[in-house]
């Protein structure tokens, strides 16, 4: 039979260490063969005697084994041929020994073929299934068997009947249950398989969101920018006869509005390569100046917020201001789902960036992320898409969330 997928990986899945265990499978098999015979052979022998000829029809029972995995119903084949020639002749017939030796002498015959039983019940698969036409084939081998025992021994083969018909019974059972084992454990992998892709799919669809978040808030405040300028030059073309020096003052800050919503604008729209459609208006979120109703907010629905400030304070760019906030925003939201009820920031102005960190305890057996972890894949997106990074903690009891985030603005 053609090899399948299933026999591949069969016990082992290493090229390698597969053949080291069909070799000592049939290695087992052979060494038992050889040894019950060698101590319960034909009537024609002497006690603890084994002819050249049973030599040779117990190692053909065994060595097919070692291509089992190419030629499953071959092999049981080749094997009970080798099983069914030993019968015929007188092996074993009447084995020397006691009634132990009558007991276990026909496992020695049918030992090969019965572990080629099992091994055939065990690799079947969907591609290879087991078929009225292999339950044919095995009733007909065993029937063969039984047919040249009966021949040997002049007479019916009650014994062989008993101890093979069972052995072989218990092989068929012991491969199915096998086989219906890895069916199971292919069917959990599957569905692992299934389950990392959807998380992975989630995954990216919160990034998407994010970013067309974040895209919407740019617009919106490009839009009020742009605004800004054409009220400010407006206002400089009307002055720009009475007061020259007012008007050269509104042209100035309307250049460096102008270059740093360019810049804010190149930075985000740069890195947001895939545009995700969205509907609905959002709210354009507050900065930092919204610091102390943020804190309100949440300490009304009794999380104890304790906020402490490192730094020259300034005010930041505005890409840097809204990341800042939301970032803080989530980062409470999360203490206050996931938390004992308390949480501490701190924001520390650097001279080019801004860091922020927020650390809270956690309830034990609970999970600092939020959303599903989609709070913390925006915090994280935004953040990098801002140039910066994001770093979470979790450990002895406490939640420890980390951002430093890059102020391109220009400020005294």
């Amino acid at each position: 039979m053609p090899l399948t997928t299933t026999a591949r990986s069969l016990f082992a899945t290493r090229p390698s260490s597969r053949t080291i265990l069909d070799a000592a499978i049939t290695a087992v098999v052979l060494a038992a063969s050889l040894a019950r015979l060698s101590h319960g052979g034909a009537a024609r022998l002497d006690a603890h005697d084994l002819d050249l000829v049973g030599a040779v029809l117990a190692t053909f029972s065994a060595l097919p084994l070692l291509l089992w995995r190419r030629f499953t119903l071959g092999v049981f084949l080749a094997t009970a041929a080798a099983s069914v020639a030993m019968a015929g002749i007188g092996y074993p017939d009447q084995p020397i020994g006691g009634p132990a030796a009558a007991i276990l002498g026909p496992a020695a015959v049918t030992l090969g073929p019965t572990v080629a039983l099992y091994l055939l019940a065990a690799s079947r698969d969907r591609a290879a299934p087991w078929t009225m036409r292999t339950t044919g084939i095995v009733v007909g081998v065993f029937a063969a068997y039984m047919s040249a025992a009966a021949v040997a021994q002049a007479g019916f083969p009650w014994l062989e009947l008993l101890h093979t018909g069972l052995a072989w019974a218990v092989a068929w059972f012991a491969g199915e249950r096998t086989r219906l084992r890895r069916e199971q454990m292919a069917v959990l992998e599957q569905r692992a398989l299934l389950t990392a892709q959807q998380a992975e799919r989630d995954r990216q669809l919160a990034v998407a969101e994010e970013r067309a978040r974040i895209a919407r808030d740019l617009h919106d405040a490009a839009g009020h920018a742009i605004s800004l300028i054409a009220v400010r030059a407006g206002a400089a073309r009307l002055r720009h006869h009475r007061d020259p020096d007012r008007s050269l003052r509104a042209l100035e800050t309307i250049e460096e509005l102008a270059r740093q919503t360019a810049a804010e604008i190149d930075q985000v729209v740069g890195t947001l390569r895939e545009p995700t459609p969205a509907n609905g208006a959002v709210e354009v979120p507050p900065g930092l100046a919204s610091l102390d109703t943020l804190i309100a907010r949440h300490t009304a629905t009794g999380l104890e917020v304790m906020l402490t400030s490192a730094g020259r304070s300034r005010p930041l760019a505005a890409t840097a201001d809204r990341t800042v906030y939301r970032i803080l925003q989530e980062a409470l939201t999360n203490a206050a789902r996931h938390g004992t009820g308390s949480a501490t920031v701190e924001i520390v102005f650097r001279e080019a960036t801004v860091e922020l960190t927020v650390t809270n305890p956690v309830r034990a057996g609970g999970t600092p992320r939020s959303g599903g972890g989609h709070g913390l894949i925006g915090m994280l997106e935004r953040a990098r898409l801002l140039g910066g990074s994001l770093d979470t903690e979790h450990a002895g009891g406490t939640f420890r969330l980390h951002a430093s985030l890059p102020d391109r603005g220009h400020h005294a």
